[in-house]
């Protein structure tokens, strides 16, 4: 697939502060790109960029091969999506879908077809009349949807348009969302500080702090290979502990040595060793190299989470079988679960929501 979108050393400032600080960036056509990060990360401001709303203090966007940068947003081929939906209460949902396309004189027989089609695409069919006032949160959420996507734009960006949503709701509406794209075959810009609605809905996500890139990849990668401490806290849950590497393949934490797969670090470099909850397995402790005495039990609904004083290291631990509190245990992992990342300072910084 060829870019559709390209941001080229964008930086941006707002009274002298640079909020994002030289950040590149490609979207295939016809891909779900979600843009992941805690408040005041840059993530919206990238969104913005791409929308028109606001114009880069330097760097190139580009759209289809062509710089757009002093673009307005009327003249570009995107729509958008925000979390408080700016819906028109004194219209039905029919007009509300319609106006975009009244705005530009389309004939009423098109309009109709085409406000049809996306009522059809929402699953709203019959509510045509009913005034948005009376409609649920997803349903005025879909009509939203619709709105932007009858005037047929190439990309969509949405800016946690679901945030307003309780639990069921928002879950219901990602499977939504991920069909309308497939269907439609277009690309989304997707905005938000939900981790698992990222991993759930995208192609690709891009996870931003402090008006960086952090780590560009799939879903996969991103939980399963995350480049740096920040990422590996952000996404999911993670055990973070200061580590050193003898050599390769060998890592030393809590004051023991482990073999693990990482390799290309210099002898006794000081690194950050991620290891997530649901890999520790719980043995003996007669037989573990790590130790540790259970210091609370929460189920979870698939698992239970257990908080284990290692003395050194309180670990999470993520288990189908739970152990007794004040009970002694052994901890074991895979070589291939013990993730080496060499710190920096940005990798350094925890994770966090304003």
């Amino acid at each position: 697939m060829e870019n559709i979108i390209s941001l080229k050393d964008i930086i941006v400032e707002f009274d002298g502060e640079r909020v994002l600080k030289q950040i590149s960036l490609d979207i295939k056509d016809k891909e779900f790109v979600t843009l992941l990060g805690p408040s005041g990360c840059g993530k919206t401001t990238t969104l913005r960029i791409i929308a028109g709303f606001i114009e880069p203090d330097s760097g190139d966007v580009m759209f289809e091969g062509k710089r757009i940068n002093s673009l307005p947003p009327h003249k570009r081929n995107v729509n958008t999506v925000f979390q408080r939906y700016a819906l028109f209460p004194h219209l039905n949902v029919f007009e509300n879908i319609a106006f975009g396309l009244r705005v530009k004189k389309v004939p009423e027989k098109e309009i109709v077809s085409r406000v049809g089609e996306m009522l059809d695409l929402v699953n709203l069919r019959g509510f045509e009349k009913r005034s948005v006032q009376r409609l649920s949160g997803g349903q005025q959420q879909r009509v939203a949807i619709a709105r932007a996507l009858v005037n047929k734009p190439k990309v969509l960006l949405l800016d946690e348009p679901l945030g307003a949503l309780d639990l069921k709701l928002r879950k219901g509406m990602q499977t939504e969302l991920r069909r309308i794209q497939k269907q439609l075959e277009l690309t989304f810009v997707y905005v938000t500080r939900d981790q698992e609605e990222a991993l759930t809905m995208s192609d690709t996500v891009v996870v931003m702090n402090n008006g960086r890139i952090q780590q560009i990849g799939s879903p996969t990668d991103i939980y399963n290979e995350p480049v740096n401490a920040f990422v590996a806290d952000f996404i999911g849950e993670s055990n973070i502990i200061n580590g050193c590497m003898p050599r390769d393949c060998v890592v030393e934490f809590t004051g023991k040595q482990f073999d693990c797969v990482d390799k290309g670090f210099s002898p006794n470099e000081t690194v950050d060793v991620v290891i997530r909850p649901e890999d520790i397995k719980v043995i003996p402790a007669k037989d573990a190299k790590l130790t540790g005495i259970v210091e609370s039990v929460v189920f979870k609904g698939v698992h239970y989470e257990m908080i284990v004083d290692g003395v050194d290291y309180k670990w999470t631990i993520h288990s189908t079988k739970d152990e007794p509190v004040g009970s002694m245990i052994g901890m074991d992992v895979d070589p291939f679960d013990i993730h080496i990342m060499k710190k920096t300072k940005e990798g350094a910084e925890k994770a966090y929501e304003d």
